[in-house]
């Protein structure tokens, strides 16, 4: 991958570091203007190191004293420059005392250890233990912890570390400790601390060993309401994680803690996991059934890194999907396993894809696309991407389809074995999955090595006289940043045919390998076989096949590429109603829309007739109100087929964006499926109240979805009767989905409440942030919220700009969620994102790149807003003191 500055670190020069960390003791006397830090590491000269020098890494550090082997070391015996602390000459084996001091209340990156409402909190991954100590701060030092925490017994009395709690008591002076000891090695990346005025639900739990464990989650005072979800996910975690990989906590406890400041969503330290407020607080009142799903998603997230990611761990930072891509999948069967019906996996591919569309596929195809292991990097932070996480998952689900739910276990159970206790790469994971199941499995690395997004054109041709069927696939993939060939990848295709009554069609693949081609579960005949695609272009014939069938083709999704067969309509409409492969079912309905969004988005560019474009009997509109009456598909489901493809996804179907046409054309054809659905939607929307008590089950969850998208639909009518029914369901709400959902409709309406509606809602949760911050986004989001309106919004006593979360619910939700308005044809959206970039870089930079990353596809969009964009990151580039955090991005969007 090319970077375009010269500090880039890569993956080629990687050597093992010359001394091993055995053990690490710390001490830390807690204070919030000036805290104290004294660290102990004993260190081993590793066989086969390249010299004795020992290079620590430290950043914003005072350097209070330095010991070896109880010694103080000269200033002549080392060097300290810009945070790097290199010893020339070391002996074979040496103890090394590091004394620090630390500013904690004044880190505003969030980053290290620092100060939130009061508490002590740290976030380490990637490079944050460097702001706590001087130390060689990579994955592959892997040692064992014991860490003394002291503090002001009244301020903090919880003291919180990693592992188990060995000892606690009082100093006599108003303050008391706590000592912890981690009893597997780790890397520096996973130590966490936690200290504050904090209260705790605790629940026991048995584990299929018959061993007690100890589960806490910890929260300020006023949130333990909101913990039984959390709690409960996690139990259903711990139990899944045994059954389906048999895999079993390893600590006598395990601990989540909440804090409402935080850069992501929640972080695996282990046994203690330290986690964004929005991911663990949780009751009817403020959250909604998405805010339910999410948590039980990333509590299961975090906890499955306990093996995959802490158990084993990247050797370097360019692994970073061997932990975050396979935890993803994960966490993704986890969901997918909870609901427990066909229907609900089939929601839960369609979520994921979705995510993957709308945002990984536009990083492909952009100035920051890089492999799922990068070959260089500026700043690590700017890795965290959904390459690195959503394609990641893509890949190693991809093993699962060519080996089988079986053998992928298989191929686990065999990693683990050979890398338990071991920082590792993607490459011995590839092994482990080869070897287990007896594969060549060395094409598949280019799904590692290679950016882009391949794309499969489909041909077909039926012969009646001989009953076959031919399929040929040929793959491509466009050049990349640093990549301008690519190729063939290892690529499964999943595929069923249909006869005209849209029953499958048993499949005989003609000289059939022996493996890897076959996926059904049942006897008998197989309905759907994975085609394996390793050549630049292939042909696979069917026999027996004795009427010309409609394929199926790339059933659920069984690789992340870009289909290309030309379906006619007829075709389609036939497959939205008949494929029993959900995820083709839905992803009928969704060509069928983008066909249509993209002739009106045309129409609009060249001010024709958009009514003549879309005529009330299209295709699109009848498969709709089939789908709407078919009351035997789940309401999940229902609700999946009616949203249409977002403008983020039309805008990527476009030879050169252009947000106002795509936004003029998206409104059109859902104010047309309004008018020529309303008796279906007004019937639906009666049909899936859910009375009595809430609950955020994933049946109750699918009524209120389906019922509020046919709400959406029927508020585009702008009448009376739709804004009453916004209203009454405001009004009614008894939980916070159904009362957000009804906000969301008056608020991109024209009904004369919504002012009124928006002010009752804050009164009402002016005391919960996470409220007020769907508050925030709901108004940045809405088609009428204008840059002004944004800018007033700034003003409001309840933002601020220094809160993650604040900051993302409404600058965020803005410059992202809100094309039409920010990309306004003046260029004004684009100095307010400067500005906001600007203002991040100074106090959180890794917050700040990632509002960076808005514009980093400048060159997709029409002319006339191209010249206002580059103007715009101009101004971010030529800032002073840039961090190297938006500094990568910027520069690398001017260069490409």
């Amino acid at each position: 991958m090319r970077t375009d500055t010269s500090n880039a670190i890569c993956r080629s020069d990687y050597a093992a570091p010359n001394y091993q960390v055995e053990t690490v003791e710390m001490g830390f006397d807690l204070d919030p203007a000036q805290t104290r830090v004294a660290t102990r590491l004993t260190m081993t000269r590793n066989a086969g190191a390249r010299g004795k020098s020992i290079t620590l890494y430290g950043d914003g550090l005072e350097l209070v004293q330095l010991r070896m082997n109880g010694r103080p070391l000269s200033r002549r015996a080392y060097q300290l420059d810009d945070g790097v602390l290199h010893i020339p000459v070391a002996p074979e084996q040496l103890t090394l005392d590091i004394e620090t001091l630390i500013a904690p209340e004044l880190n505003t990156s969030l980053m290290g250890l620092y100060v939130s409402n009061g508490n002590f909190f740290t976030q380490c991954e990637a490079e944050g233990f460097r702001k706590i100590t001087f130390f060689p701060d990579r994955p592959d030092v892997m040692a064992r912890y014991k860490v003394m925490l002291r503090a002001d017994r009244d301020k903090y009395p919880v003291l919180l570390s990693n592992g188990n709690l060995i000892e606690q008591g009082d100093l006599g002076d108003g303050r008391h400790y706590a000592l912890w000891e981690d009893p597997f090695k780790k890397p520096s990346y996973l130590f966490a601390l936690v200290a504050g005025n904090l209260v705790c639900q605790e629940e026991h739990m048995t584990l299929a060993s018959g061993r007690e464990v100890l589960l806490q989650v910890w929260v300020e005072e006023g949130n333990l309401d909101k913990t039984q979800h959390a709690m409960d996910s996690l139990k259903r975690s711990i139990a899944w994680d045994e059954q389906r990989w048999g895999l079993e906590l390893d600590l006598d406890r395990f601990m989540i803690v909440a804090v409402g400041d935080f850069n992501m969503g929640a972080m695996e330290n282990k046994g203690l996991n330290i986690f964004n407020t929005k991911y663990v607080l949780a009751n009817s009142r403020i959250a909604t059934d998405v805010d339910y799903s999410n948590i039980e998603a990333v509590v299961g997230h975090e906890y499955f890194h306990n093996w995959t990611g802490n158990r084993v761990t990247c050797r370097d930072w360019f692994q970073l999907s061997l932990k975050e891509g396979l935890t993803v999948f994960r966490d993704q069967e986890f969901s997918a396993d909870m609901i427990g019906t066909d229907s609900g996996r089939a929601v839960k591919r369609i979520e994921d894809v979705r995510v993957l569309r709308q945002a990984q596929f536009p990083e492909d195809a952009g100035p920051m696309a890089h492999p799922v292991r990068p070959d260089a990097y500026v700043e690590i932070n700017n890795f965290y991407t959904v390459t690195i996480y959503e394609k990641g998952a893509e890949v190693v689900r991809m093993y699962q389809t060519l080996l089988g739910r079986d053998g992928f276990r298989e191929g686990m159970d065999l990693y683990f074995w050979r890398h338990d206790g071991h920082a590792v790469t993607c490459d011995d994971f590839r092994a482990a999955m080869a070897d287990a199941n007896h594969r060549d499995l060395s094409q598949f690395e280019r799904w590692y090595s290679q950016a882009g997004t391949p794309r499969v054109a489909v041909e077909t041709h039926y012969d009646a006289a001989g009953q076959t069927y031919e399929i040929t696939l040929s793959q491509s993939c466009p050049a990349t940043p640093g990549q301008d060939h690519k190729l063939p990848f290892h690529i499964p295709v999943a595929v069923g045919l249909l006869d005209k009554q849209g029953r499958d069609l048993p499949l005989t693949l003609e000289h059939a390998p022996a493996s890897g081609q076959q996926q059904c579960s049942s006897p008998g005949p197989a309905h759907t076989l994975v085609l394996e695609l390793t050549e630049a272009s292939q042909s696979f014939r069917f026999t027996g096949i004795a009427v010309e069938p409609v394929p199926s083709l790339l059933r659920d999704f069984s690789a992340p590429v870009i289909l290309e067969y030309e379906y006619s309509d007829r075709e389609l409409a036939f497959l939205m109603r008949h494929d029993s492969d959900p995820f083709n079912r839905w992803e009928a309905g969704q060509r069928l829309a983008t066909r249509r969004l993209l002739k009106l988005a045309e129409a609009v560019v060249n001010n024709s007739d958009l009514a003549a474009t879309m005529p009330a009997d299209d295709a699109l509109i009848a498969s709709m109100r089939i789908t709407l009456d078919d009351d035997s598909l789940d309401p999940a489901f229902r609700e999946q087929v009616m949203v249409l493809p977002s403008e983020t996804m039309i805008a990527e179907q476009m030879e050169q964006i252009d947000p106002q046409a795509i936004h003029t054309a998206r409104q059109f054809l859902r104010r047309q499926l309004a008018a020529a659905l309303r008796e279906e939607l007004e019937r639906v929307y009666e049909a899936n109240a859910t009375p009595g008590p809430y609950s955020p089950d994933a049946a109750s969850a699918g009524k209120r979805g389906l019922r509020n998208v046919a709400l959406s639909y029927l508020v585009e009518l702008d009448d009376e009767i739709s804004h009453a029914m916004a209203r009454q369901q405001s009004d009614d709400a008894g939980n916070m989905t159904e009362r957000i959902a009804a906000l969301s409709a008056l608020v991109n309406s024209n009904a004369a409440v919504k002012g009124d509606a928006l002010a009752r809602f804050y009164d009402d949760f002016s005391d919960e942030p996470l409220v007020v911050d769907k508050w925030f986004t709901l108004q940045a989001t809405a088609r009428t919220t204008t840059l002004g309106k944004v800018r007033e919004l700034m003003k409001h006593p309840a933002f601020t700009i220094k809160n993650p979360n604040r900051a993302r619910s409404l600058l965020f939700s803005f410059c992202n969620g809100n094309p039409a308005q920010f990309h306004v044809p003046d260029g004004s959206g684009y100095e307010f994102w400067a500005e906001q970039v600007i203002a991040l870089n100074a106090i959180n930079p890794q917050v700040a790149a990632r509002l960076a990353r808005t514009l980093d596809r400048w060159r997709k969009y029409v002319p006339e807003l191209q010249h206002h964009m580059r103007s715009a990151l101009e101004r971010v580039a030529a800032t002073r003191k840039l961090s190297k955090d938006v500094q990568e991005v910027v520069t690398k969007a001017l260069a490409n």
